[in-house]
């Protein structure tokens, strides 16, 4: 099965509650009024369902369908220059082949429960084929079997992993996993972070001591932070990426369990909201069924 196959299937519970009840063939007011509440309760948010639709209407197409997929692809471009590239008709570029992440270090935040880890094991293996020497950071010490969780995904992907015993400062170990990483010379070093509860404050600044000590070991990383986070969460999902974004400054999120929710138009609002991309979406849970994000990919299998 294909990627584009993947993911139509797996965003059919979306599709579903966005588009499949909306009665196309209906005067063209009626059909906005019914794609209001359909985005709403997709989770699109209210202010972003009502720019979608105002959107939808400047467009003057008859298609109302195909007005709505160009419209939500702009929502869910962050850079302006592209949203004002798409709103003009035109695709800015092809779908890009790789993410190429900033810098050497990438720092994986994000609650419990959200697959974090097997998120961040997915990402090691998808570098690996790109012939980048990875290392991965169990920076999780503060979870039972956190550490030993993704030493196994290390040695199954034969990825050295900078690992030490529960309870272990996790600044300490960032710090020695940049500095081993540096040193070694490896491409790309991918840390894991406890699943901290966005609204307890002293985890949250443990984060950013995380950040800080990385910074000290290797100046200028870690070059992305990237926050991992579960479709299934709706609109709580975009709280818990407001309050990272102001701890620790996101430069992407990667939304996993798309398959398993109607509120895939989550990601509407935490683009708009943030103007942080996703890089990538999951869809299941293979390695394969994690790809980067392509905002016009994911409309057109949304919508069909």
């Amino acid at each position: 099965m294909s990627w584009l196959q993947r993911l139509r299937e797996g965003l059919s519970k979306t599709r579903d509650s966005l588009v499949r009840a909306i009665p196309w063939s209906k005067n063209p007011e009626e059909v906005l009024e019914e794609l209001e509440f359909a985005l709403i309760a997709a989770d699109v948010g209210v202010e972003a369902s009502q720019e979608v639709l105002e959107e939808v209407r400047r467009s003057g197409k008859k298609d109302l369908r195909e007005a709505l997929k160009q419209a939500l692809t702009v929502q869910l471009e962050p850079d302006a220059f592209r949203a004002k590239i798409r709103k003009a008709g035109f695709s800015p570029d092809a779908k890009k082949s790789v993410v190429e992440p900033k810098g050497k270090v990438i720092l994986m935040v994000g609650v419990n429960g959200v697959g974090k880890t097997t998120t961040i094991a997915k990402l090691g293996q998808y570098y690996q084929k790109q012939g980048k020497r990875v290392m991965f950071c169990a920076g999780d010490t503060f979870r039972a079997a956190g550490g030993a969780q993704l030493g196994v995904w290390g040695e199954r992907l034969g990825i050295p992993v900078v690992q030490g015993p529960e309870g272990t400062d996790p600044a300490a170990l960032a710090f020695d996993a940049a500095s081993a990483r540096k040193a070694r010379g490896f491409d790309l070093l991918l840390v894991d972070t406890a699943g901290r509860l966005h609204t307890k404050h002293n985890l949250m600044e443990e984060l950013a001591k995380v950040k800080r000590s990385i910074g000290k070991a290797d100046p200028g990383e870690p070059g992305e932070v990237w926050l991992v986070l579960d479709a299934i969460t709706g609109q709580n999902g975009l709280e818990q990426a407001r309050k990272f974004h102001q701890t620790v400054g996101l430069t992407g999120v990667v939304v996993t369990k798309l398959d398993g929710t109607a509120k895939g138009g989550v990601l509407v609002p935490i683009v708009r909201t943030l103007g942080v991309p996703i890089k990538f979406i999951g869809v299941g849970e293979k390695a394969e069924d994690l790809q980067p994000f392509d905002a016009a990919e994911f409309v057109e299998a949304l919508l069909g």
